[in-house]
């Protein structure tokens, strides 16, 4: 089987797989989240392992996106919930006074924010695609430069740890899913669906309490919801949310009905079984 992910080798991501796979998994690294989700719509991968959700910064968009616009017949069939904790890495020789430029994902940089502010308050904070990815760069180079990420990249690309465990919050952890084709959903009884919708008269004074009324008069307990642009005009969103139980159990799939109904795009991104801590 093969399994896409965010590269390059040494993400978190690449931790969360290795934490949950099956035995003899074949991985892919992929330079963006945009890739590794539609390596599997593409038939490139059977699988893809993403992050979706941060305990300390929330949504992943670049996941959500790719689910509600491009990957439509991707399915999410598993979730795990993966401890983050984050290092400071950088070149041989390098000292923390010595540190001019902090490079990272930007949720990375988010998530220790406290630490820079305290310990390189100068630095500049330069955007990579991936953790492992600024690991590598600050690795392989000879500038005064650090990097966020996971102590398994240090490993790899021979980095010299700075800090261990910077993150602002201890229990830091980062939600990341399996994707898979719609139809190869796993064995495993559903506990939880996601969703996406748009579509309805979204500037009137109570239009998404009557839409979310359907899960409340079915007593559907909805566990997160959030918007999106549509990507069309300011003002226009699409909304995320996710519930307890599976699409086929019959409140659930009485809800999505008159959800149809309501609204012109309905989505469901997938019916899976509920996290568990991996790592």
């Amino acid at each position: 089987m093969r399994v896409a992910f965010l590269g390059p080798a040494g993400t978190f991501a690449e931790e969360a797989l290795r934490a949950s796979a099956p035995a003899d998994v074949d991985e892919v690294p992929y330079p963006s989240i945009f890739e590794a989700v539609m390596a599997v719509q593409s038939r490139a991968a059977d699988r893809a392992v993403v992050p979706i959700e941060n305990s300390i910064e929330g949504s992943v968009n670049a996941t959500l996106d790719a689910l509600a616009h491009e990957a439509t017949d991707v399915r999410i069939v598993e979730e795990v919930d993966h401890p983050v904790h984050q290092t400071l890495i950088a070149a041989a020789g390098v000292t923390l006074g010595d540190v001019t430029r902090v490079m990272s994902h930007p949720q990375a940089t988010a998530q220790c924010q406290r630490f820079i502010a305290e310990n390189v308050p100068s630095a500049e904070i330069v955007s990579t695609a991936s953790t492992a990815e600024g690991v590598r760069i600050v690795a392989e180079g000879s500038e005064p430069w650090a990097a966020i990420g996971p102590r398994l990249a240090a490993d790899l690309y021979g980095g010299a740890v700075l800090a261990e465990r910077i993150e602002d919050h201890p229990d830091n952890l980062t939600r990341f899913v399996w994707l898979a084709l719609e139809g190869t959903e796993s064995p495993a009884p559903a506990t939880k669906t996601s969703l996406v919708f748009w579509g309805f008269n979204d500037r009137s004074p109570g239009a998404l309490m009557r839409v979310l009324g359907e899960f409340a008069e079915r007593e559907i307990n909805l566990t997160k919801i959030e918007s999106r642009p549509r990507r069309t005009a300011i003002g226009h969103y699409m909304f995320f949310a996710d519930l307890e139980g599976a699409a086929g159990d019959e409140p659930v799939a009485d809800a999505l009905d008159a959800l149809r109904a309501r609204v012109e795009v309905l989505r469901v991104l997938g019916s899976y079984p509920a996290a568990v801590t991996a790592g």
